[in-house]
């Protein structure tokens, strides 16, 4: 099914999923941590993997962030403009925080885990 490209729509229809657990970012090659990573970004500098922190913390690795994983269920196209930058100002207007993972269906948004519930409100608000 082709994503959306009309903003409006997207907004519309969004609304936010919240992944179980909480999720941090560890880098740097940690050989038990890539198979279970959920998202893993090769970078010049090493791979960042984002894994529980459960996870990291059982295999040693330094959690300085703790975040909860928020999926956005509109499915915009690749080529779709401006979703991002609605949601990004809506957070930044609310001072949380957020990284952005973008996947072939859906945004997913790493923000603080104890501004989780405010930034799901400061998203749901986005639909009007």
């Amino acid at each position: 099914m082709p994503g959306e490209t009309d903003l409006a729509r997207m907004l519309a229809t969004l609304d936010v999923v919240r992944r179980p657990g909480r999720f941090t970012f560890v880098t740097g090659e940690w050989p038990t941590l890539a198979p279970v990573a959920v998202a893993t970004i090769h970078e010049a500098e090493g791979p960042t993997h984002v894994v529980t922190v459960e996870q990291a913390t059982i295999a040693g690795a330094p959690v300085d962030f703790e975040a909860a994983w928020l999926t956005l269920t509109a499915h915009s196209a690749l080529e779709a403009v401006g979703l991002t930058a609605a949601f990004s100002a809506a957070l930044g207007e609310a001072g949380i925080p957020c990284n952005v993972l973008a996947g072939f269906h859906h945004d997913h948004l790493l923000v603080p885990a104890e501004r989780a519930d405010e930034a799901v409100s400061v998203l749901r608000s986005l639909a009007g």
